[in-house]
């Protein structure tokens, strides 16, 4: 078995692709709620961003209206940061997100016994199928979290113009919001791989008897 030539990561994710296509729906809703979750981060986040370019310019104006639009200035250190509240939002949110993964891939796993079986009996090493969860992973994180992290961005920078007007327009953060959206971005990727590795290693570990004597 340790003689047999590696998968091809172009065949990995040839077969992650299609394995995505075969279960659409089922990735769809998976992707689904990393979307919402990644978009909830961003918005917090960019809303937190636009709030601070708008302190940091320090005229009158932009005082009253961030007051207007409900911040908390009495904090010394000059910066605006998310609220408690916020915070154990955005947790809660990633936490069933992460929770909602591991079940769509522990029920992914399930509906595939035969086919790891059959993967198993023509070769295929643990690491092999271990692979293949992860790619599929790592496609599905990329693109929800990606959706998710400009939908996010999008979000704040509206709600903030709705609630602190246009002034956010004049000093626009773009590096700031830039960097937030790629750091949502890189956080549901993270989710999305957090998530699948249980699931991945149960199927790795999987006998090829026992996987092929499942019933369907």
């Amino acid at each position: 078995m340790d003689r047999l030539p590696p998968l091809p990561l172009a065949k990995s994710f040839e077969i992650a692709y299609k394995s995505i296509k075969a279960r659409f729906f089922r990735s769809l809703i998976t992707t689904t709620s990393l979307v919402l979750a990644v978009a909830f981060l961003c918005y917090i986040q960019v809303c937190t961003d636009l709030a601070n370019a708008l302190l940091a310019s320090g005229t009158p104006e932009a005082i009253q209206a961030l007051i207007r639009g409900g911040f908390d200035l009495s904090d010394q250190t000059g910066t605006i940061g998310e609220s408690a509240k916020q915070q154990w939002l955005v947790v809660l949110s990633l936490l069933v997100c992460v929770v909602g993964i591991v079940n769509a891939q522990l029920m992914a796993v399930t509906e595939r016994f035969r086919e790891i079986g059959t993967m198993k009996c023509l070769g295929a090493l643990d690491r092999v199928v271990l692979l293949l969860f992860l790619i599929e992973a790592s496609l599905q994180g990329l693109v929800g979290a990606s959706a998710g992290a400009l939908l996010g961005a999008i979000a704040g920078v509206l709600s903030s113009l709705a609630s602190l007007g246009s002034m956010i327009l004049t000093d626009f953060p773009w590096t700031a919001i830039l960097s937030t959206t790629l750091k949502a971005t890189l956080i549901g990727c993270l989710l999305s791989l957090i998530g699948v590795i249980y699931p991945a290693i149960k199927a790795a570990r999987m006998e090829p008897v026992e996987a092929m004597r499942v019933e369907q």
